[in-house]
């Protein structure tokens, strides 16, 4: 059962500013990252479903972050339908992030009061995840779809909307200033903060510091 109700995800995604995204197919790295960014200041933590076991992984890790992090909020995404996301609901996930709007999914979650924040890409998308109970969308991909211009936009007819972009997003103040300044709620940001090379070399810390420079930078401009 999730530990954070979906009012909870909402203000604490408006509170940071920012949920990591990240996916290993070894439970030991994911900890060592999520750990590295709890450390950061970090509170959200986007597990991507990718590659066969990725439930079993999760379940790793859920359960020793509630154990090792316990005001991280742990979250699925990359979640495409009802089945998927009634599994991570059932493993203690306490959000659901998809790329694109399924009802099945949108009920799943608004049955046992998840927080579901769909992909969308146009003030029709962002209409209709309201109606099945988003109270944070996805604009995905964020840069293809109009990066911080479109959320601008999109804020003038629905200025109720909370959002957050995906994809076109990373830790470099210039690049966050746009976002936060159009008026996006929080960011989600995968391999910007976990590049490759650092991973290789397993330089946590430099997650970890890379987590605080961030976060400084969204208070920063964050409305």
């Amino acid at each position: 059962m999730a530990r954070f109700s979906r009012i909870d995800v909402a203000l604490k995604m408006r509170e940071t500013g920012m949920v990591p995204v990240f996916y290993h197919a070894d439970a030991e790295v994911c900890k060592k990252v999520i750990k590295a960014c709890y450390e950061g200041g970090v509170r959200l933590f986007e597990f991507t479903n990718r590659g066969d076991f990725a439930t079993l992984i999760f379940a790793q890790i859920n359960k020793w972050a509630i154990q090792e992090c316990p005001e991280m909020i742990m979250g699925a995404g990359s979640v495409v339908d009802e089945g998927t996301a009634a599994m991570y609901i059932a493993l203690g996930a306490n959000f659901i992030v998809a790329p694109l709007i399924d009802e099945g999914t949108a009920r799943v979650c608004n049955r046992r009061k998840i927080a579901w924040s769909p992909g969308c890409g146009s003030v029709t998308e962002i209409n209709r995840a309201h109606e099945l109970g988003a109270e944070v969308v996805k604009i995905f991909p964020g840069s293809e779809v109009g990066g911080p211009g479109f959320v601008q936009a999109v804020k003038g007819p629905l200025p109720w909307t909370s959002i957050m972009p995906t994809g076109g997003v990373s830790p470099e103040e210039e690049n966050l200033k746009k976002w936060f300044e159009a008026g996006v709620t929080c960011v989600g940001m995968g391999s910007k903060l976990f590049p490759k090379e650092v991973l290789l070399r397993e330089d946590y810390n430099w997650i970890t510091q890379k987590c605080k420079d961030t976060l400084t930078i969204i208070q920063k401009y964050k409305t």
